[in-house]
């Protein structure tokens, strides 16, 4: 839907496309994510930040001077260049950074377009109680930059936000699921929200005039309908949608609905968008749980877009198909079976910073 201007736009959220000067970490220490699998997704979170060191600045935290000790321990096994990581001393209860980390924006208002800070308050996906250390993240971070912050509210409330939850075309345009940020039986993340208040709360903290609202998420994503593990912008005026070509998957439903809906939106000019249909592997299993397997959940780095691979014959094809979007980039598979079992994926454990 397109939305009527009401307010000043005073930030901007860039897209993850745009030059970033850093990628944030959050080092794995939580065994209960990933039973029986923390040196595997150790290995893994080593591999994906040697990668990303090749490119850009690479800033992770860790708990402790032991904790940093692990990470500089994996990191060497991978030969990742340590002078361009830095590593970083704040608390965390869990790794999942995205959700809680800061999201960063540029205030219109200065010359320069000085960066900033919008903090929105995690709560655990509205499901997990301990996640006091990670809603602090924010301040911690902007500590740490010497950045201003400013604190999303509604109603003189702290209003809740993660940032898997949305996805932006740096120009006004936002992707997000309805699952995920208004229905509630599914969520208490801002309990009694309007559609109308989110989307007037969209405009004042992150530039957005424009609203694309899918429906739902996929099967096994614990965070209520993350749109990043459906759908995301790959630039101005192209999303790339996972589809299931399975019609007796859980997910072929679904997903079926978000793109018949995507038949008839708009971007922020009133131009219709470009959708590439995306394919998704066969279901993952941990035990008996079905888990968020989805090829949507890329990153986007300086140069590079790491996707995740789940040893599948559509592996090559998700891959093939994104390099096409990404001609500028080397699009590199990141096997991500054992991540996964935390119930997230490569975009869930890495957070741009915008230059």
């Amino acid at each position: 839907m397109i939305m009527h201007k009401k307010e000043s736009i005073h930030y901007r959220m860039p897209a993850e496309w745009e030059p970033h000067k850093a990628t944030w970490l959050s080092w794995p220490h939580n065994p209960t994510d990933w039973p029986g699998r923390m040196s595997s997704v150790q290995k893994i979170y080593a591999e994906l930040a040697q990668k990303l060191a090749v490119v850009e600045k690479v800033c992770i935290l860790v708990n402790s001077g032991q904790h940093e000790a692990r990470a500089r321990k994996y990191l060497g096994q991978t030969q990742a260049d340590l002078a361009n990581i830095s590593f970083h001393h704040i608390s965390t209860n869990r790794s999942w950074i995205r959700d809680y980390g800061p999201t960063f924006v540029s205030d219109n208002r200065t010359k320069g377009k000085t960066k900033r800070i919008i903090r929105f308050r995690f709560n655990g996906w509205a499901r997990y109680p301990a996640h006091r250390k990670d809603n602090s993240v924010p301040l911690e971070i902007a500590n740490r930059l010497n950045l201003k912050v400013i604190s999303a509210k509604w109603r003189n409330s702290p209003l809740v936000l993660e940032g898997g939850s949305i996805d932006v075309n740096g120009f006004g345009s936002l992707i997000t699921t309805e699952e995920c940020l208004l229905d509630p039986k599914t969520q208490s993340r801002n309990p009694g929200i309007t559609r109308s208040e989110i989307e007037k709360l969209f405009g004042r903290y992150l530039g957005i005039t424009n609203i694309i609202w899918l429906n739902r998420g996929i099967e096994g994503d614990d965070t209520h309908g993350h749109v990043d593990d459906i759908c995301r912008f790959v630039d101005r005026r192209t999303l790339v949608l996972a589809m299931e070509t399975n019609p007796s998957d859980v997910n072929a439903d679904v997903l079926a609905e978000n793109l018949e809906r995507l038949k008839h939106v708009r971007l922020e000019d009133g131009t219709r968008p470009a959708v590439v249909k995306l394919p998704m592997p066969k279901p993952v299993y941990f035990k008996k749980w079905r888990l968020p397997a989805s090829y949507a959940n890329f990153y986007i780095a300086n140069g590079i877009v790491l996707v995740p691979t789940f040893g599948d014959p559509a592996d090559r094809k998700a891959i093939g198909i994104l390099a096409e979007l990404f001609p500028s980039r080397d699009v590199i598979g990141i096997n991500a079976v054992d991540l996964l079992i935390g119930l997230g994926g490569p975009h869930c454990i890495t957070l741009q910073e915008p230059v």
